[in-house]
């Protein structure tokens, strides 16, 4: 099999995840930026990771919030968290990524993260000019079901670059998932966090890191 595009998870894949902590005082933030100055912590982690459209409305209901309002401004504050983390050198691509120059395929981005996170770590990092589609979420609550493992935003991309043959390469079962959904194959990359990570998913390729790839495109 060879594939003439190659899409990628972002955080975890390309670049270091964001600590949970720095997450988390973030959403905590939003909460104080609404005058919630006490919010419960089980609230506090719902909003951080993995919320559903559901959570959100029902928590902003407990505190008398609009649910449109708060959340646009949770990534908002999430997402200017991670652009300083980035700033002072604790997000950072990894080394790997260098190898992607001469890959022979068109390469995307498809992150469940913000778009103003993505757009940012491509325009700080000057590699932007590697991709030639790059979807992070709106800020919006109906951007939470177009997530991994919704094949949306890989949908897109692969529209974009006009992709004939794709693999996508992802550090999560949802990522795995997700290619089943849009007809593609799938990459799993085990970085540090993900050495020993058991799946219940089988992707169709098992990698240790990205330079993996060009064997893999033109086999």
């Amino acid at each position: 099999m060879t594939y003439d595009t190659v899409v990628f998870d972002n955080d975890g894949v390309l670049v270091g995840r964001t600590s949970f902590d720095v997450l988390r005082e973030a959403t905590q933030d939003t909460f104080e930026q609404f005058g919630v100055t006490d919010p419960d912590p089980d609230h506090v982690e719902d909003m951080t990771i993995g919320a559903t459209p559901r959570q959100v409305n029902d928590i902003c209901t407990t505190y008398d919030l609009h649910p449109d309002t708060f959340w646009r401004a949770r990534d908002d504050t999430m997402s200017r968290a991670q652009q300083e983390e980035a700033r002072a050198g604790r997000k950072t691509f990894y080394d790997d990524v260098d190898t992607l120059a001469d890959l022979d395929a068109a390469m995307g981005i498809v992150s469940s993260n913000q778009q103003a996170t993505v757009d940012f770590l491509l325009d700080h990092f000057d590699v932007g000019h590697h991709f030639g589609a790059a979807y992070g979420r709106e800020a919006t609550i109906e951007s939470l079901d177009r997530r991994k493992p919704n094949s949306h935003y890989i949908d897109r991309a692969l529209s974009d670059l006009d992709a004939d043959s794709a693999l996508f390469v992802g550090d999560n079962e949802s990522d795995i998932r997700a290619a089943e959904n849009a007809g593609i194959d799938s990459a799993f990359i085990r970085r540090p966090h993900r050495t020993d990570w058991e799946l219940n998913v089988w992707p169709t390729w098992d990698i240790d890191c990205l330079d993996d790839l060009h064997q893999i495109c033109s086999a």
